[in-house]
Parts: C-alpha cells; sequence; structure tokens
C-alpha cells in the first residue's frame, strides 16, 4: 500500500514538473516541439563539451558590480579557464552589472546561467532600483494575488536584467523568534501561509522565464542560529518536520518549482550523521528530495562558503561531498580551484560515474533552454533605469504595504479616526526627522501638532518636554522609527522610548505605529492601539496614515505571534469611510502618460504669463491621482508654488462657503427654496428685491445687476475716507491691504448698498429676468445664512464643513493664521487700494466687507479642496460622517431652468459649450464653478472625477486675460477626461 502511495505521489510530481516544462510555450507549438527542442539542443551541447566543461556546468560563482578591473578580469579567467556554468551577482549597480553580463557571456562558451539572492527584488542586492518589501510583510497580505504580481515584477526586473535565477523565495517557517537569520526573510509562522505565498511568488516569476528557488532545505525557520558563522541545529521530531518546515516544500515541488536549495543545518531526524549538514547528506538530498518528495528539477548547494559547511573540512571537500549527495548545482564555491580539480579527480578515477555527470549537466543545459540562453541576446542597455524603476513598480510597492498594515488593537474602535472636529491630533516621531513623510501624510487629513525626535531617547529626560506637551492633545499618535530585527537588541527601541509612550498613554490616548518587524510590537503589548506598519519605509509611512483616517481599509494580519495578545492571524480589518487616498492613475483606470500631457499646457500658460504659477489636483473614485504645483507665486521671483501655497479662489468661494451651508440649511428646513428672500430678510420688503425668491437668487435669474463697485463710495478721489479707514490695526478694525483697515461699520452701509440697488430691465421671453450673473445674490444669501443662524458665514461653515472634513487650509482672511509667504499675490491695485495685494482678497466688494464675503474671499489650496468636492460627488458622505442628505448635492446641481444651464448655486456645462473653463466634453451631470483669479473646479459624478485649478492669473494685473484666450482649464480638463480608458 505505502510503494502504490508512493507510485501515485511520484506520477503526479512528474505530470507537474512536465506541466512545469511546458507552461509558457507558445500556443501555436505543441508540447513536444517544446521539449523536443529542449532536449535535441541539450543533447547537442553536451556531446561537444569536455570533461572540464561539464565539470564547470556544476558552479555558479559569486561575483560584485562594484569592484575594481582587476576584479572582473579574475572573474573572466575564472569563466574561462573553469567553464563555469553561471554566476550569482551581489552588490553593485544595475548599470554596471548589465555591462558585465554582456562581457562575461562573451567570453563563454555555453551561455552562462545569471542568478542573484533577490527575495525582496533587486533592491535587495543592488543600489538604484526598487527595494520591494520583505517577506514577513508579504505574510501579512490576505489576497495572494498581489504576492503573484509581486513575483511577476521581480520576475520582469530579472529578465531586463539577463538574471536567469532569482535564488528566491525562502520557504521556511520561522517558528523562533529569535531566529537569527531567517526572521523577516519569512514569510511567517504558518506553514500554509508561507507554501501558498512562496508558490504564488514562484509562479509570478514563472512568467518571465525566471527560475525561483524553494530555500533552505528542509527548513531553516526553527533555529536560532546563522549558517553563515555555525552548523545549526533542528532537533525536532520526524512528525514535526513533516507537518510544518516540509510542508511548503512539498507545495512548491508539486506546483513544479524550478530549483531547491538545500541548507547547512544538523537535522537529526533526517540524517544521524553527528554533525552532518543537510547539504551534503545523500540520505537528505537524493533519498528525501528526489526519490521520496519526487523531485526532478535542480538541487541547488547553499552557499558552500559559509562556516555551516566549511567546518572541519579540507578546500574543495565541501563542493565534492554536496555533488556525492546529490546536489547539481555547487553555489559560491570556497574555493573554486580546489572544489573543480577535487570533483574533476573523482570522475577520473570513476568515484563519480560520468553517466551520473551527464545527466546533472543535461539538467542544467536544459534549464538554461527553458531560460531562453538557447537564443542569447545581449541586455538592452538604452533605458534600463526606467525600466526597472518604472512608475508601475513604484505602485506595487505602495499597494503591498497597503495590503499588509495590521491594526493589531484598537480599544473603543478608535480606528478609522471620523469626528475631527471635536478631536485634537498630535503626532509624535522617534527616530525621525522633521518633515518626515508620515507626519507630512498625517496632515493631509487632520490638524496636526507635529513633534518629531530624530533620535533614540536616552533617558526620560530626552523627552520630557514632548510628553509634557503632546499630552494636551485627545489623540497622539506615536510612530517608531528605525526599528530593527534583533531581538537581542530590543528591536533597536531604546528603554526611554518605551518609558514615554507608558507614561504618555496614561495621561491621553495614544496610537503607536511600529515601523518595524513584527515581533518587535511586543514591546508596546500594553497599548490599546497598535497598528504594524513592519517596514521604515517611505511607501509605508504614505500608507498607514491612509489606514488611519479610513481612506484605505486595513486589511493585513500579524504572519507571526508576538504576544499572548498578539496572536498569529490577529488583525483588525476596517472598511473605507470615504475620504480621499492617493494613488497611481491607473489603480482607478486612467492613463498616466496621458495625464502628463497636462504639465505641457501649464507650462505653456507660465511662459506665455498666463499665471506664474498654479496647482492641479484630479481625483478619481476617491483617490487623488495627479495633485502637482507649477511655476512660482509671482514672476521674476523664486518663490515656488508648493503644497502649502494658498489661493484667493474668488467666485469658487460661491459655491465652496455659501452654497455648503445655504444646503445645509436647506435640508434642516430653515431655508426654503421656493420661499422669498425678504422672508428671511424683512429689510427687503418694501425694497424692489421684496418678491425675489431663493431659487432664483441661487441661478441668477432674479434682476439683480452684475457688479456695482461700493469702494468707490468710501474715497474721495484717491483719498480714503475718514469714515471709513483707518491706517492704524487695533482689535476691531478690518484688514483690507497692508497698513490699511477697514471700520466695521462698513458692512451695515454695504449692505444698505445692496438693498438699494437697481435691477436690470432685460427680460427673458417667459417673462422673468433673463440670466445674469451677479455677486450681489451671494451677499443677500450670505446675510441670510447669518440672520438664520445667528453666526458669522464663515463661523459657520467651518464648524459645520471644514473642520469635520478635516480642511485645515481654507478660510477667510488667511494672514490671521499663515504667514504671508504661503499667499500667492493677486493684483497690483492700482485703483482702489493703491498697493500689491498679498494675504487680503482681491475682490474689493469682499475687501469691504474685512474678506468676509458670499461671493469671494475664501483661501484654499488643491489638497483641502479636495475633501469638499470629493465629498459633495458623494452625496454628502465623507469620513465616516454623512454631511448632507444624500439627495441634497444631487438637488441642487441639477438645472430646473429654461433661461441659463445654471443649477441651484453650481455652474454647469452648456450644451456645445465653448466656453474656456470647461470640457467640452464634460457630461451633462458635471458641475463646479471658476474664480476671476484663475481658478476653477469640476465635479463629474458619471465620471467619478474631480478636477481643481487653482492660479493667480491677475498678478500683477486683472487685464491679463490669456488663461481664457490659451483656454487653459478647458484644455487640461479635456486632457483629463481623455485620460480615463476605463
Amino acid at each position: 500500500m505505502l510503494y502504490k502511495t508512493r507510485k501515485i505521489l511520484l506520477l503526479a510530481i512528474i505530470g507537474s514538473f512536465y506541466a512545469f516544462l511546458t507552461s509558457f510555450i507558445s500556443p501555436q507549438k505543441t508540447p513536444i516541439d517544446f521539449l523536443t527542442r529542449q532536449e535535441r539542443w541539450a543533447d547537442s551541447l553536451l556531446s561537444t563539451m569536455s570533461l572540464d566543461e561539464k565539470v564547470g556546468q556544476l558552479f555558479m560563482i559569486a561575483t560584485f558590480s562594484n569592484r575594481t578591473e582587476t576584479y572582473y578580469q579574475q572573474v573572466e579567467n575564472n569563466i574561462a579557464t573553469y567553464h563555469l556554468g553561471g554566476l550569482i551577482f551581489f552588490q553593485g549597480g544595475p548599470y554596471r552589472q548589465a555591462r558585465l553580463t554582456n562581457r562575461y557571456q562573451q567570453i563563454s562558451r555555453i551561455p552562462l546561467l545569471i542568478g542573484i539572492d533577490a527575495e525582496w527584488g533587486l533592491g535587495m542586492r543592488l543600489d538604484s532600483v526598487i527595494e520591494f518589501p520583505k517577506q514577513i510583510t508579504l505574510g501579512a497580505i490576505q489576497d495572494n494575488t498581489y504576492i503573484e504580481k509581486f513575483g511577476e515584477e521581480v520576475g520582469r526586473q530579472c529578465k531586463r536584467l539577463g538574471i536567469h535565477v532569482n535564488f528566491a523565495p525562502s520557504v521556511d517557517v520561522n517558528t523562533n523568534p529569535k531566529n537569527p537569520i531567517i526572521n523577516y526573510r519569512s514569510f511567517g509562522e504558518l506553514q500554509d501561509n508561507v507554501a501558498e505565498k512562496g508558490a504564488m511568488y514562484i509562479k509570478g516569476m514563472k512568467k518571465y522565464h525566471v527560475m525561483g528557488s524553494a530555500k533552505h532545505f528542509p527548513g531553516h525557520g526553527d533555529t536560532d542560529q546563522d549558517s553563515h558563522r555555525t552548523l545549526p541545529w533542528v532537533s525536532q521530531t520526524l512528525s514535526r518536520l513533516n507537518d510544518i518546515e516540509l510542508m511548503p516544500f512539498r507545495r512548491l515541488i508539486a506546483d513544479s518549482v524550478a530549483m531547491v536549495m538545500t541548507g547547512h543545518l544538523f537535522v537529526p531526524a533526517l540524517e544521524s550523521k553527528t554533525n552532518t549538514p543537510t547539504s551534503i547528506s545523500r540520505k537528505v538530498v537524493t533519498e528525501i528530495i528526489k526519490e521520496q518528495m519526487g523531485f526532478q528539477g535542480i538541487t541547488v548547494t547553499d552557499a558552500l562558503n559559509m562556516r555551516g559547511i566549511t567546518a572541519g573540512l579540507q578546500a574543495g571537500e565541501p563542493e565534492l561531498l554536496a555533488f556525492l549527495a546529490g546536489n547539481d548545482i555547487l553555489l559560491q564555491s570556497g574555493n573554486l580551484p580546489a572544489a573543480f580539480n577535487r570533483i574533476k579527480a573523482a570522475v577520473e578515477s570513476g568515484q563519480i560515474q560520468m553517466t551520473d555527470l551527464d545527466a546533472r549537466v543535461k539538467k542544467i543545459l536544459k534549464a538554461k533552454f527553458w531560460s531562453g540562453l538557447n537564443n542569447y541576446k545581449p541586455i538592452e542597455m538604452a533605458g534600463l533605469g526606467t525600466d526597472l524603476n518604472s512608475a508601475q513598480a513604484q505602485d506595487l510597492k505602495a499597494e503591498l504595504f497597503e495590503q499588509a498594515v495590521t491594526i493589531i488593537k484598537n480599544q473603543d474602535n478608535l480606528l478609522p479616526f471620523v469626528n475631527l472636529d471635536t478631536t485634537s491630533f498630535a503626532s509624535v516621531a522617534i527616530s525621525a526627522e522633521s518633515g518626515n513623510e508620515f507626519q507630512k501624510m498625517l496632515s493631509q487629513y487632520a490638524n496636526f501638532k507635529h513633534f518629531a525626535i530624530p533620535y533614540k531617547p536616552a533617558a526620560d529626560k530626552d523627552v520630557a518636554w514632548v510628553l509634557e506637551e503632546a499630552s494636551k492633545y485627545k489623540v497622539v499618535v506615536v510612530s517608531v522609527h528605525d526599528m530593527n530585527s534583533r531581538a537581542d537588541r530590543n528591536y533597536g527601541v531604546s528603554p526611554a522610548t518605551i518609558s514615554f509612550i507608558n507614561q504618555l498613554r496614561n495621561k491621553t490616548k495614544v496610537v503607536v505605529v511600529g515601523f518595524g518587524n513584527p515581533y518587535g510590537m511586543k514591546l508596546y503589548d500594553g497599548v490599546p492601539n497598535l497598528v504594524c506598519g513592519y517596514e521604515d519605509e517611505i511607501a509605508s509611512q504614505r500608507v498607514v496614515p491612509q489606514v488611519l483616517f479610513g481612506a484605505l481599509p486595513a486589511k493585513g494580519k500579524l504572519p507571526v505571534s508576538v504576544t499572548y495578545e498578539q496572536k498569529v492571524g490577529n488583525g483588525i480589518q476596517t472598511e473605507r469611510i470615504g475620504r480621499v487616498s492617493f494613488g497611481p492613475p491607473e489603480r482607478v483606470g486612467m492613463n498616466s502618460k496621458k495625464l502628463d500631457e497636462i504639465e505641457q499646457i501649464v507650462q505653456q500658460g507660465i511662459s506665455n504669463r498666463a499665471f506664474p504659477g498654479c496647482q492641479v489636483l484630479v481625483a478619481r473614485q476617491g483617490k487623488v491621482v495627479y495633485s502637482k504645483n507649477f511655476g512660482t507665486l509671482r514672476y521674476g521671483v523664486y518663490e515656488p508654488v508648493n503644497d502649502q501655497t494658498l489661493y484667493d479662489i474668488a467666485s469658487m468661494t460661491k459655491v465652496s462657503a455659501t452654497l455648503q451651508a445655504v444646503m445645509l440649511l436647506n435640508e434642516r428646513g430653515a431655508i426654503d427654496l421656493n420661499e422669498k428672500a425678504s422672508t428671511y430678510l424683512p429689510e427687503l420688503k418694501q425694497t424692489n428685491k421684496e418678491a425675489m425668491l431663493v431659487s432664483d437668487i441661487l441661478m441668477h435669474q432674479a434682476g439683480l445687476v452684475a457688479f456695482i463697485p461700493f469702494w468707490e463710495k468710501t474715497k474721495t478721489g484717491p483719498t480714503f475716507k475718514a469714515d471709513y479707514y483707518s491706517f492704524a490695526k487695533d482689535s476691531l478694525n478690518l484688514q483690507v491691504a497692508d497698513n490699511l483697515f477697514i471700520k466695521p461699520a462698513i458692512r451695515d452701509s454695504v449692505w444698505r448698498w445692496v438693498q438699494q440697488s437697481k435691477l436690470i430691465n432685460i427680460y427673458d421671453k417667459s417673462g422673468g429676468y433673463r440670466y445674469t450673473y451677479s455677486d450681489l445674490g451671494l451677499i443677500i444669501l450670505q446675510k441670510m445664512v447669518e440672520r438664520i443662524t445667528n453666526q458669522p458665514l464663515e463661523e459657520f461653515v467651518e464648524q459645520n464643513v471644514y473642520e469635520p472634513l478635516g480642511m485645515t487650509s481654507t478660510l477667510y482672511n488667511p494672514l490671521s493664521r499663515f504667514p504671508k509667504a504661503n499667499i500667492a499675490p493677486t493684483e497690483q491695485d492700482a485703483i482702489f487700494r493703491a498697493s500689491q495685494i498679498q494675504g487680503t482678497v482681491h475682490d474689493p466688494n469682499a475687501a469691504l466687507l474685512g474678506g468676509v464675503a458670499g461671493h469671494a474671499g475664501l483661501f484654499s489650496n488643491v489638497n483641502d479642496l479636495v475633501k469638499l468636492y470629493q465629498m459633495n460627488l458623494q452625496k454628502g458622505y465623507y469620513g465616516g460622517r454623512q454631511i448632507f442628505f444624500s439627495t441634497t448635492v444631487p438637488h441642487f446641481a441639477r438645472n430646473y431652468t429654461q433661461r441659463s444651464h445654471r443649477g441651484l448655486g453650481w455652474d454647469k456645462p452648456e450644451v456645445g459649450d465653448d466656453k474656456p473653463v470647461v470640457a467640452s466634453d464634460a457630461s451633462p451631470k458635471t458641475f463646479g464653478h471658476t474664480g476671476f483669479t484663475g481658478t476653477a473646479v469640476w465635479v463629474d459624478p458619471e465620471r467619478e472625477l474631480v478636477f481643481i485649478f487653482l492660479s493667480n492669473r491677475v498678478y500683477q494685473s486683472s487685464a491679463n486675460n490669456k488663461i481664457n484666450t490659451l483656454k487653459i482649464r478647458k484644455r487640461i480638463h479635456e486632457i483629463i477626461n481623455a485620460s480615463i480608458v476605463q
């Protein structure tokens, strides 16, 4: 019965290996064609080979691309002298390695098999390339299709660099937390997880004909010793080994892995001979791997220059013993001349049968055929760096961290953060510089007070000042950076850091984020809110805040057991709560190369002096996919636009502030759109505005004139009337410009002038007033909002809209909170204020109102505004809260009148629209607004799209209309629409 079971297993494995050989054959060619050609090529080459060439095929020696020319010539000499079968590259750079590979291949009669040990991608060994997450990070990912994507990308990069074998993955099951050599190189402690992820990694690489290698047989996970330094013991029983350590190898062998790497381990249950490493044990390599497990691929040793194998053996002896044990490839010989001569002599003496040597060599040659070396082509140098560092690869790295981030503890469901308006936030970054990526990303979501400690605290006194200040905030996010994987070194975390965290959590709510090895999370076991970011990488630092604020879901689970409370498989899953996240266009069906054309349009605008600089943001399906700053704040001065730059958004204020307030009051029943404005503002009775409907004001068809220069009433020629102005700042006066202030009573005067204003005498054929875009209507609506709420407009929208959304940079009168250097200047006002306007509102009537008006006055940047407009796109939902009823925004964004294209407050594209501010192909449901200073926002529900453009085109003169003649905003909007591919 046992014989039959083994026979069935063997037949299944042989079938799997056959599938491996044929899995990448072109559909036009039958499997037998491929196998026949492979067989013929290997036989033909083998028949021409001398004994020296055959022996040489067994060796893959280590080589580097960061050495001297003398070193490279020595490698060439080894290739020529010993007819090497391959090379395994270590430290260096991609261009240097590519040039050397081409050089070495040129001198080798039989193409070299090029390998690399790149468990987490080429960045493990080479500079100037991407370093992907470690295997323990990948072990936290629950969707293994991402592991296949990772393997595919690693395979693509290897193929591009002329690499045929990646000696990965490590399928050691890391059951010993003190393991000094595997640890983070393992997918974790669950054999099923390790096996499945190892198989998916290899499956991905196969797509580019790159071979993987399952290592380190029979499993290096349950040891606290390093085989580079000594011979580790694994003392588990055979039953335990079969259940845990060997299980991933069986899985990968059945899945047609190309290579199995044998480790330098002493495992008494498998090899009873004292201190015999498994790598030179015939019982292990031949009887277990090849015969019992039925492995038909290539067995390869771990590095033969490691102390775990060389101790007590003479030069060349480890290589001979490894071959006799059944290994096909001898990796990194400790003494190439001695090893070569030993094996050659063994063949000549009959200790090694020629038929056995030929069989091993033929297996290697067939692997070379599968890798494409039968049709060898040199590596193309042009574009190598770009190909290896593609945007798609960078995005994959971010995706892997997104999938891995693990919320280990979440007391009272604190995460994701929801109530931003009632919570004060601080962050403390330990062992990180100020301005680190983690804290910058936190600030995208809420108003944070940041503290950065760029060192490892040695004593409580080192962080006492931070403890005192940070404890004043309701929630403090503590991020611990520069951790390591050494348990004996406390994972790189100082005792004072732990003391600080424990003291702080006794004073306020604390969320600890560990950017390091998950085993190190045991240091924070008492913390009630705990998140593992796994690695101190920029990609991880950008992802974790998005998880904390619900822009991304938390999906990861611990791949290892850390403490009794932090067990393998633990991980609190959270959902997205509607906040914008950040990622590349391709994630949401957009073409990044098409979006790159935006820059050409912007640069044309800057070079033609349509505006000195701008901000452009594109978001789709809740993800910001394009957010860039261009140019400077003014011409001729190096003041680059940055993320913190604030722009005067002019008439975008109408929909960003006043309309938001009106929508809220409408759904609360406080404003009826079909009611007369005079119902809410009795002073309008007995005036020509008594019968105006709120809805008509919103649609700009109430008969109001477009604009009245009220400021003219406040001056006599160039002289500012003392009744209205002061040149001295005090607690009551309102700033109009530098060193010019206006008395608060002016607001009453402006309101009186609005009441007294004439109406237009232009009528629509229906008998109503013709559509006339008017600022005065929004001043009326502002007064209505303030009368109903008994609050200034700016306070009402701040409390009810901006603070709940986490909008920290959208405000009136920005000089109250931001330095002037952060604010883009507008016009050199020669008529009204006789000064350069910067930090105070450009619109003169809004200036008269103290900078707060219903039609203008708001300042912001694209990163803040996207929250507001994404909320409007999402029908009032954002950050886990329903700011508006789901029907409110769609109701206001519709067109209800034949007199114009407008919605209720919102601007909309006209049919056949040729206006220079909106795309000609904008969908009918699109809504938004523009601003006189050179701004625009367009929200397209059909495309799930938000486009925001901010500039200061009125610098230095509002007469500059090149932004419209060049149709900058329209063309950008059309590029955005054209970039959508699905």
